[in-house]
C-alpha cells in the first residue's frame, strides 16, 4: 500500500485528488495539508497547517496541485524529507527545474502541465505533426478562476512543437488594429490565444495549416477528475522514475 498526502487539499484540485486516492485500493490517504483550511477535516483526517504533518504521517508520496511560489518552499523540503512528489503545479522557471533536479536525489519528482491522458496525448499529436505543417496556432481555454495565462499546457504544447520543427512560416500580420488580436508569440512563435470563460474547465486546440488543408486536435476536459487516472498513475510509478521527470509521457510509454 502507498501512504499519500495532499497539499492544498481544501481546495477544488486538492479535493478531487483526495476523493481519487481514497478510492483507490493501491494508495491509502494518510496526510492532508493546507495553511488556509487547518481543522477542517476530510475523509476521515483532519487538515494540517504545516508541511511536517507528512512527515509524520510517513508519507510516500505528496501531490502538490497549488501554485509556483508555494511549490517552490515545497519541493525542496519534499526532497530533502525524502518523500516523492506528484506535481501538477505549473509556471516553473528553468532555474526552479534546475533545482528541483539537484534537490531529488533520495527521491523522484513529476512535473506535468497537464495529467489528463488525452492532454498528454494531444500534445504528442501536436509534436507529431508539426513537421508536416507550415503554419500553427494554440487556442486555450479555461474556467473564468484561472488567474494565469496562458496555460501551462499551452506554454508545453508550443515547446513540443517547436523543438520537432523549426519551418514554422512568418505570420503576414503587419498591423493589428487591436493590439494583442494575434495572441502572445510562444516558443517558435508560435501565436498561443488564451480565453477565459464561465462554463468550461480546460480546453485546447492545436489548428495546424499547410498547402490546401488544415489539422485540427482538440482535448476538453469536462471534470476535474478527468486529470486523477493520470495523478493515481504517477503516484503508482513515481518510485520506478529516478530524479525530476517532467511531463507524463515517460510513466505512459509513450
Amino acid at each position: 500500500m502507498i501512504k499519500v498526502g495532499v497539499i492544498g487539499a481544501a481546495g477544488r484540485m486538492g479535493a478531487t485528488v483526495c476523493n481519487a486516492v481514497a478510492a483507490d485500493p493501491n494508495l491509502e490517504l494518510v496526510a492532508v495539508v493546507d495553511p488556509g483550511s487547518p481543522g477542517s477535516t476530510t475523509h476521515g483526517l483532519t487538515i494540517a497547517k504545516d508541511l511536517r504533518a507528512l512527515a509524520d504521517a510517513h508519507v510516500d508520496v505528496a501531490v502538490d496541485f497549488t501554485v509556483a511560489d508555494a511549490a517552490r518552499v515545497t519541493l525542496p523540503w519534499l526532497a530533502m524529507h525524502s518523500i516523492h512528489a506528484v506535481v501538477g503545479t505549473t509556471g516553473f522557471t528553468q532555474t526552479d527545474t534546475d533545482t528541483f533536479k539537484q534537490s531529488f536525489t533520495n527521491s523522484n519528482c513529476i512535473i506535468a502541465a497537464n495529467f489528463a491522458i488525452g492532454a498528454v496525448l494531444m500534445m504528442r499529436f501536436a509534436e507529431m505533426a508539426s513537421p508536416f505543417f507550415d503554419t500553427a496556432e494554440i487556442i486555450e481555454i479555461h474556467h473564468d478562476a484561472k488567474a494565469d495565462s496562458p496555460s501551462g499546457t499551452a506554454v508545453a504544447t508550443a515547446q513540443r512543437m517547436a523543438a520537432a520543427s523549426s519551418q514554422w512560416a512568418k505570420d503576414p500580420t503587419t498591423h493589428e488594429a487591436i493590439p494583442g488580436a494575434r495572441g502572445a508569440k510562444g516558443p517558435g512563435n508560435i501565436p498561443i490565444h488564451a480565453v477565459r470563460m464561465r462554463g468550461v474547465v480546460a480546453n485546447q486546440e492545436v489548428i495546424l495549416g499547410t498547402q490546401s488543408q488544415t489539422l485540427t486536435i482538440r482535448h476538453d476536459t469536462i471534470d476535474r477528475a478527468s486529470f486523477m487516472p493520470g495523478v493515481v498513475l504517477a503516484c503508482k510509478k513515481i518510485a520506478e522514475h529516478k530524479g525530476l521527470t517532467l511531463g507524463l509521457e515517460s510513466f505512459l510509454g509513450i
